[in-house]
């Protein structure tokens, strides 16, 4: 079932651990024969008695009726390797192919003693508690003592894990939630134990953010932690708020998209991609597992989940789901959406709210906001509906979930992808005036949320001195985010920091002798404007300051030179605008490289075209 690459990858392998030996074959000289060596046979034997007592424990815990479900499982599982996934996914889960040299193959029975010569061993097996018992009771036994082990659970209480454990295990272990696909999502949730030493748990969460680039949120041990618990809540009601309004799927990943700074996934394209079953597993376990939660009913999945599971159309692992990839009678690509009150797969269809065409022109996210809960179409009826029961549920979850309310935005943007996380949503439409309107349609935030407001504190962040702080609610008072003073965030040194701007860029003093020049075109493209605030920055720093920044908070640093004008002068066959403009950018990178005071350039994500050319002219790249 191995494609030639794999294959040869495969016997390469095994010729080098001594398993097998080539011979050439006597009757056809430009063919090989292999064979097993003497611990290529024994390995064999060894395999064949495992499989056959793998079966029989199997068949022994298993009852008959399910075997058929678990032995295509096996199944599955054994076609997710062989069609050499960690090389063919989309997006990749190596940064480099060849780091897949770094992974090793092991079994539980051969391998584990290996343990011993590792600081820090993470269970990654399947959610049963029981399986876990029986790993840990191998770990346990093999585990040099003082050495980090971690459960990578995502649904179940890390406590429940501690029964039966040595005192040294109990001390060095906790939760420790890597959300998938771990090299795209940057969270990791930290969840101690009541017996974890506390030096452990500090040390795993610096850990995780110094060397991982992880965003670490310490988490309590409540079902689903802190994003799960939120996260599915938000995307459970949306699909009940596009029942109560009459929307198709088609509607809602337009609502829930890029225009609200979620992924371009939206909410049933992600649940094609995750798996319906993920998401099914997680809500059923919420709602078994949250008798008491005010949101349960919310965890109680729609009929028609029910029916899509019946029918096996999970999403992408089944070729289907909420959408479906076909080919028109022409063999032209096509997908095709599910309609929900049919059940039958349709052409996808443009959708169109005047709420969002109102708000096109607007780049800046939380003023954005503003305009998508005001609309008077449907739209805003789904956006007021949707936020303010996710408002109520989050304000409800302190302390039950996190005691700081910063970590369950910081889990939710980090784990799900969002770019801003519910509080800070909140702050930008106004928490005062949406208190009376969220009460006004049924919902109700938590008393403390009042007891803020009549404090006269009306926003949970603010910034003080450039450093952001949040609302605590057990002091009732602002307190610093911890670790905030070590960042320079521009949007909290914005109101009195700014020097010099135009409608590209803006120009602010860090302190310290060193000024900042930040771009805020569309996808911070370089044109005019930004080519001119580049070269003001320059003046200003080589006259009177230290040293220049380049950078800023977008999502992407820069997608290059703006080619827009390129093409527009080139259409009109002005080339002598065309060829200044390039002269012009040009000159511009020489002054960067060859500037009097030193240029730190900080790229992130998407830099193409200038903005890799300024990069490279930089004295100094600060990536991130």
């Amino acid at each position: 079932g191995l494609e030639s690459r794999s294959l040869t990858r495969v016997l390469k392998n095994m010729e080098e651990k001594g398993l097998i030996y080539r011979k050439p074959d006597v009757n056809d000289g430009r063919s090989v024969r292999i064979f097993l060596t003497d611990e290529g046979k024994r390995k064999k034997e060894v395999s064949r008695e495992t499989v056959l007592a793998f079966n029989q424990r199997v068949r022994s815990v298993i009852p008959e009726s399910k075997l058929n479900v678990f032995f295509d499982v096996i199944e599955d599982i054994i076609k997710i390797i062989e069609s050499n996934n960690i090389y063919e996914n989309n997006p990749a889960p190596l940064y480099d192919k060849s780091f897949a040299s770094r992974i090793q193959l092991g079994n539980f029975e051969d391998d584990m003693p290996k343990i011993k010569d590792y600081d820090w061993t993470i269970e990654v097996v399947v959610e049963n508690l029981d399986i876990k018992k029986i790993v840990f009771d191998q770990v346990e036994k093999y585990r040099t003592p003082g050495t980090l082990i971690t459960s990578n659970t995502s649904g179940i209480l890390i406590n429940h894990m501690l029964e039966g454990r040595s005192e040294d295990f109990q001390k060095h272990f906790c939760g420790t939630h890597f959300f998938n696909p771990p090299r795209y999502l940057k969270l990791l949730e930290i969840i101690p134990t009541k017996k974890t030493d506390p030096e452990i748990t500090d040390f795993i969460m610096n850990y995780g953010d110094l060397y991982l680039g992880k965003t670490t949120v310490l988490a309590k041990d409540t079902p689903a932690f802190i994003a799960n618990r939120v996260g599915i809540f938000a995307i459970l009601k949306v699909i009940e708020s596009m029942q109560k309004l009459g929307l198709n799927v088609d509607e809602i990943d337009k609502l829930t998209g890029p225009v609200i700074g979620r992924p371009k996934s939206a909410t049933f394209r992600t649940s094609d991609v995750v798996g319906l079953d993920t998401l099914v597993k997680v809500a059923n376990g919420l709602y078994a597992g949250l008798p008491n939660d005010e949101g349960r009913d919310t965890f109680k999945l729609p009929d028609v989940v029910g029916k899509l599971m019946e029918n096996n159309w999970l999403g992408d692992k089944t070729k289907q789901g909420f959408y479906k990839k076909t080919k028109d009678e022409n063999g032209k690509r096509q997908i095709l959406t599910l309609n929900l009150e049919t059940l039958a797969y349709e052409p996808k269809k443009k959708a169109k709210f005047a709420t969002l065409e109102a708000t096109k022109t607007v780049d800046n996210l939380k003023e954005r906001y503003s305009m998508l809960f005001a609309g008077k179409d449907k739209a805003g009826e789904f956006y007021r509906d949707s936020f303010y029961a996710l408002f109520q549920y989050v304000t409800n979850r302190i302390p039950e979930i996190a005691d700081e309310l910063y970590k369950i935005d910081d889990a939710i943007c980090a784990g799900f992808g969002w770019e801003v996380g519910p509080f800070e949503t909140w702050d930008s439409v106004n928490v005062e005036k949406t208190v009376k309107k969220m009460e006004e349609t049924g919902y109700k935030p938590n008393q403390w949320v009042y007891d803020m407001l009549d404090a006269g504190i009306t926003s949970f962040y603010t910034a003080k001195d450039g450093i952001r702080h949040y609302y605590d609610i057990e002091s009732k008072s602002y307190k610093a985010v911890p670790g905030a003073e070590e960042y320079i965030i521009l949007d909290n040194i914005r109101e009195n920091k700014v020097l010099w701007s135009n409608s590209g860029s803006t120009i602010f003093d860090l302190g310290d002798g060193v000024l900042n020049i930040e771009f805020h075109t569309k996808m911070n493209t370089l044109g005019g404007e930004v080519v001119e605030g580049i070269n003001k920055a320059i003046d200003m720093a080589e006259k009177d300051y230290r040293g220049l920044v380049n950078g800023n908070q977008g999502a992407q640093f820069s997608a290059g030179a703006n080619l827009g004008m390129v093409f527009m002068y080139a259409i009109e066959q002005e080339f002598d605008e065309v060829d200044f403009m390039i002269r012009h950018f040009q000159n511009t990178m020489m002054r960067v490289r060859y500037s009097s005071v030193p240029v730190v350039v900080a790229p992130h994500g998407l830099t193409l075209g200038g903005g890799c050319e300024m990069s490279r002219h930089a004295d100094v790249i600060q990536a991130a």
